[in-house]
């Protein structure tokens, strides 16, 4: 696992414990969620616990690896765990975010009873290494973060260096969470880039199958130039692509530009 992998994960841990800690109403409503302050932050209490065990090689079978199965998973997970205070919440945050280094750390040094770092492990979106897990658990609390922030009307912690450290955690899971329907008869070669340097890939659809790649494709039909805070929040379901077009944030450029606008409609928000 990069450093700046783990910095990331202990550094927006913390952001969010600090979101939290002056709170004394957790039932404030999330805008553009069914939950409240309280439940948002016991869900990623929760979330932070199950990656952390995943990443010590615990089995927690949570969903069936789909998208579709997250939401119903969660539910019940929350029905079981009834804190909802933003003072404990937020300490087990940071809590299980550290108990997750702990435990990549010792698979990375091999100690005894420690899988290897490369084993697969089944995650709620399918098999990962721990690499991969980390970027899976930044993301996570990323998007969470930022609804938190904006219950509480305070700035988020997204930045561009950590949506970067996001990628591979995205490119993993995009074939998994295309949209069938949309994708069936849709033959077209994406490449996206994000802004400042950040990381590029491509994304090929064929057959109503979706191959992504480390670079963009040869001869892509459009390429996708994206503001990497605005490539998370609309890969997470938090921004609408024709708004962050308006603001400039994103566009295409290549033979068939108009494909741009449709490339996050290709994909389930996981």
């Amino acid at each position: 696992m990069p450093e700046p992998l783990r910095e990331a994960i202990r550094e927006t841990a913390e952001d969010i414990a600090t979101l939290l800690r002056g709170v004394s109403d957790t039932s404030v409503a999330v805008p553009g969620s069914a939950w409240t302050v309280g439940e948002a932050a016991a869900h990623l209490a929760l979330a932070n616990e199950l990656m952390a065990d995943l990443a010590a090689g615990h089995e927690r079978p949570y969903g069936d690896g789909t998208p579709e199965s997250l939401a119903p998973a969660n539910a019940r997970a929350l029905a079981a765990f009834g804190e909802r205070r933003a003072q404990p919440l937020a300490a087990m945050i940071v809590e299980q975010a550290e108990a997750f280094l702990v435990a990549a750390e010792r698979s990375r040094t091999g100690r005894p009873g420690a899988a290897a770092d490369r084993s697969a492990l089944n995650t709620p979106l399918g098999p990962m290494d721990r690499a991969v897990l980390a970027s899976y658990l930044l993301t996570h609390m990323l998007g969470h973060g930022h609804d938190l922030a904006r219950a509480l009307r305070r700035p988020h912690m997204i930045d561009d260096g950590r949506v970067a450290l996001c990628v591979p955690f995205l490119l993993r899971v995009m074939p998994r969470v295309a949209d069938t329907a949309a994708t069936a008869r849709l033959t077209a070669r994406y490449g996206v880039r994000l802004r400042g340097g950040g990381p590029a890939f491509g994304v090929t659809l064929a057959d109503g199958t979706v191959t992504v790649t480390e670079g963009p494709p040869e001869r892509p039909d459009c390429t996708v130039v994206i503001d990497p805070v605005a490539f998370l929040l609309i890969a997470l379901g938090r921004r609408d692509t024709w708004r962050a077009m308006a603001r400039g944030q994103v566009f295409a450029v290549g033979r068939k530009p108009w494909l741009g606008p449709r490339f996050p409609s290709l994909f389930v928000a996981p």
